[in-house]
């Protein structure tokens, strides 16, 4: 597994593309069996290359016999966005203190309640 991950890795820097981010989701169980196997190996890379480049990994993809299944999706400038935001907390620190707030708010009930 690793093999492949550091071989893909690779052609996508010779081919002059930037990988972005890389995720190992590790092992999963499929959502559905795919040639009588029930679990598999997820790998996300997220990068930036040449259109023409996506033809070539498509092709490296299909011929490789240790891959069950592969997406290649293009992500428009709010994905990019949402993405980022989501790598550095920025949306996981908005939920916190939006739960904060509300614990405080309800806190705040509470002693009114008790108050009386």
């Amino acid at each position: 597994m690793q093999e492949a991950v550091a071989g893909y890795r690779g052609l996508i820097t010779d081919n002059g593309g930037e990988i972005v981010h890389e995720e190992n989701w590790g092992l999963t169980k499929l959502a559905y069996p795919i040639d009588k196997k029930g679990t598999g190996f997820y790998h996300l890379f997220e990068y930036k290359a040449d259109s023409q480049f996506i033809k070539t990994m498509e092709i490296a993809f299909r011929r490789d016999e240790r891959l069950m299944r592969y997406l290649t999706v293009k992500l428009d400038k709010w994905a990019i966005e949402f993405n980022q935001k989501k790598r550095n907390g920025e949306l996981h620190g908005q939920k916190m203190e939006a739960a904060a707030k509300a614990a405080a708010k309800k806190k705040v009930e509470l002693e009114d309640v008790d108050d009386e």
